[in-house]
């Protein structure tokens, strides 16, 4: 086990209800805010106005800027960062999915910042203050919620890159399960798709002696795995929400990568589809993993065999690994299938003319991944692993 810190402010406020706290924690942030916040859906399902409501009754004063949407946008972005500073913004609420907490984010650290605020996401600058933040949470699925990162797309040239520090945690979270009862099947499919990999980025480690951090990943998995079969079933499910809600954060909030290595490359090529694309991050992600597996399994095949034999049941064995392995890769595909999320470019409706500029495109800043280095080269053979459902 690696040497590490962990600090994790985020005061969480989770279960029915939760959000008519909210004016009561913003009060705590600012005086008066950027109300962040999507499309209409909240205005339909009557949030936006218990949003409302509670920040009037603590006498809190409010600018808005809606618009935030998947994949969020640099424009955006730019759009709030001035509307804060010429209405002298003290706090930030974030109320939505990880697209809009992201967006909120860039925007809290480009306020005090005086250059482009792209230059966080280029390595051009450091984070030194941010806005304070908060969140509503309507969406489980990106972890944003009580993470250190962000992630937006560049419109000039579609890029999307990360961004994070420790300043970009939210002050607090308010995870109220019942607020996703609305989401359609395939936006729930893609959260749990999104969460997983967050998981896999960081159980998928040569770092040895991580036992723990090993079993509440597998843990996490298998509750996910469990509940997210109840809610393709029965939608308003508190208890399978509920569930999926707290995995969702515990999936990302940096506990369990604790005293070990990451990875990351999946996410990194599936940056380069849904920049280029828009898909739904949690079904490119889907989309890549089973190909990515498929590629890296032999620098650790005991790593692989854990994982597949504790989360997913596959028997043991021993004297075929590589038979292990595939039959675990197959159970896993099965799963995505169950959700409804497409397994390859194929079935997404994606071209394949882009493989090229796509691994070009997120390699060009270097290797990527940590469990096998990957290069421009191995990166296309994975795009073109992904390509085809036959592959």
């Amino acid at each position: 086990m690696d040497n590490f810190e962990y600090y994790n402010p985020t005061k969480i406020i989770f279960g029915k209800g939760t959000e008519a706290q909210v004016g009561a924690e913003t009060a705590h942030c600012g005086r008066k805010i950027l109300l962040h916040y999507g499309g209409g859906s909240i205005k339909k399902s009557g949030l936006y106005d218990r949003v409302i409501r509670a920040l009037k009754e603590r006498g809190i004063k409010w600018v808005e800027l809606g618009g935030a949407q998947p994949n969020p946008r640099l424009s955006l972005v730019r759009t709030g960062i001035e509307m804060c500073r010429k209405e002298e913004v003290d706090c930030i609420l974030a109320v939505g999915g990880g697209s809009v907490i992201d967006s909120a984010k860039a925007i809290a650290m480009g306020v005090p910042y005086a250059g482009d605020v792209w230059d966080f996401f280029v390595g051009k600058a450091e984070v030194k203050a941010a806005l304070p933040l908060g969140v509503v949470l309507t969406f489980p699925a990106a972890g944003s919620e009580n993470s250190t990162g962000t992630v937006i797309t560049n419109e000039d040239e579609w890029f999307k890159r990360s961004a994070g520090s420790p300043l970009l945690r939210p002050k607090f979270a308010i995870l109220n399960p019942e607020l996703s009862y609305t989401l359609p099947a395939y936006q729930t499919a893609c959260g749990v798709a999104d969460m997983m990999a967050h998981i896999f980025e960081r159980y998928f480690s040569k770092t040895e002696d991580v036992d723990l951090t090993d079993r509440l990943s597998e843990a996490t998995l298998k509750t996910i795995i469990k509940h997210a079969g109840i809610l393709m079933k029965e939608p308003a499910h508190y208890a399978a929400r509920a569930e999926i809600m707290w995995a969702g954060t515990l999936a990302h909030n940096g506990l369990l990568d604790t005293g070990r290595a990451s990875d990351w490359a999946t996410h990194a090529m599936e940056h380069e589809l849904s920049a280029l694309y828009d898909i739904a991050h949690g079904a490119g992600l889907a989309l890549l993993f089973p190909s990515w597996m498929r590629y890296v399994y032999p620098v650790f095949p005991a790593k692989f065999m854990q994982f597949f034999e504790r989360v997913w049941d596959v028997e043991p064995d021993y004297v075929h690994p590589d038979r292990m392995i595939a039959e675990g890769i197959d159970r896993l595909k099965t799963f995505y299938r169950s959700l409804g999320l497409p397994l390859s470019f194929q079935e997404a409706k994606l071209p394949v003319t882009d493989l090229d500029e796509m691994a070009e495109k997120c390699t060009r800043g270097g290797p990527i991944g940590s469990f096998k280095t990957l290069y421009k080269e191995d990166v296309l053979a994975i795009y073109r692993m992904a390509s085809s459902l036959h592959a």
